[in-house]
């Protein structure tokens, strides 16, 4: 049997893809990611499949459920909130298979970091505004390289999308400025992107940390800075009538 790590989208449960629906409804068990999942997905699936929640299962748990599943010859979903390939941890899960000789496919979602765009009705990419999208988080209880630390990334003034982090609102900032972010960068903060009880907070490096402590928003929020959230940019070449290529001639 093939496992399916499927990526269930940010939240709006029309946001999952066609086929990870489809799975959905056919899988026997559905071993899905605690919370972040939005349980009207779970309404998908057939009335005697196993639904199990992974928030308090260890890695060794949910790969002994998936063992056990499939071995059954039982077919399995695991349910990842967004697209499993973001802070999904799916890759020990996938070595442990591997190690185990049981095949799995992966099926993408719609991240939290897009529906944070829509959400925003912004375009993270704009003309001489920002060519890169960045999409990391803050240093917690898992290290990043040092390399990669915000104050180093915000050097780039890109437009940044910065997961797991808004509980330490204050310390995203103080990095941000010290990277090189002006104290009047728009941002935004995004909470349960897609979901009905979907919340915007904006402000400036300078006043978003007052606005969203007061707020107390502290978890399942997408944070986004850059100059994309300004009014300010040039327009696309791609549609300017005196740019040609190959499929319009310039006029």
């Amino acid at each position: 049997m093939t496992v399916r790590f499927v990526g269930a989208g940010p939240g709006d449960p029309e946001l999952i893809t066609v086929k990870g629906q489809r799975l959905l409804a056919a899988a026997d068990t559905i071993i899905y990611a605690g919370s972040l999942v939005n349980p009207a997905l779970l309404c998908l699936a057939k009335q005697d499949a196993v639904i199990m929640n992974s928030a308090s299962m260890t890695l060794d748990e949910v790969i002994d459920a998936i063992v056990r599943a499939t071995g059954e010859g039982r077919e399995v979903v695991r349910l990842h909130t967004g697209d499993p390939s973001i802070y999904g941890a799916i890759k020990e899960q996938m070595d442990a298979l591997d190690k185990r000789g049981i095949p799995y496919e992966v099926v993408p979602g719609v991240s939290s970091f897009l529906a944070a765009a829509a959400a925003l009705r912004c375009e993270y990419t704009l003309p001489e505004v920002s060519q890169t999208v960045i999409v990391t988080r803050l240093e917690g209880r898992t290290p990043v390289p040092e390399r990669e630390k915000l104050a180093a990334l915000a050097a780039h003034r890109a437009t940044m999308c910065i997961f797991l982090s808004v509980h330490m609102l204050d310390s995203v900032v103080d990095e941000l400025t010290a990277g090189g972010y002006p104290a009047d960068t728009p941002i935004a903060v995004v909470q349960k992107a897609s979901w009905p009880d979907e919340k915007i907070y904006r402000g400036t490096l300078a006043t978003i940390a007052r606005t969203v402590e007061e707020a107390g928003v502290d978890r399942t929020a997408m944070i986004v800075v850059g100059r994309c959230l300004d009014g300010d940019y040039a327009l696309s070449k791609l549609y300017s009538p005196d740019f040609g290529h190959m499929f319009r001639e310039a006029k």
